[in-house]
């Protein structure tokens, strides 16, 4: 009594199976789901940190970048300012480069 394979295939029910072995079903909707609430966790995690950690407050954050774009745009500035930003050690003359 020889059963061919597509005969046993039919007979034996995946879930039923699965169940059996202690597995569960594999869906791609519910890999989505669980993606999406941990990309949401981290968003959270990540601002929660970003305010926590921040250098300034906001208004005073917005304003300096405010008042660098107006900078900029006006073309007053052609890169950073580092003595405005206390690092006048920081970045070498040019008058010294090269000599």
């Amino acid at each position: 009594m020889a059963m061919s394979w597509k005969a046993m295939k039919a007979m034996v029910d995946r879930d039923d199976l699965l169940k059996r072995v202690g597995l569960e079903t594999h869906t791609p909707t519910s890999d989505f789901f669980t993606g999406l609430g941990l990309f949401s966790i981290g968003v959270l995690v990540g601002a929660g940190l970003g305010l926590l950690f921040a250098p300034k407050r906001g208004e005073d954050m917005r304003a300096m970048m405010t008042e660098a774009w107006r900078t900029r745009a006006a073309g007053r500035s052609t890169g950073p300012d580092y003595q405005a930003m206390g690092a006048e050690t920081a970045m070498p003359s040019t008058s010294t480069v090269g000599h």
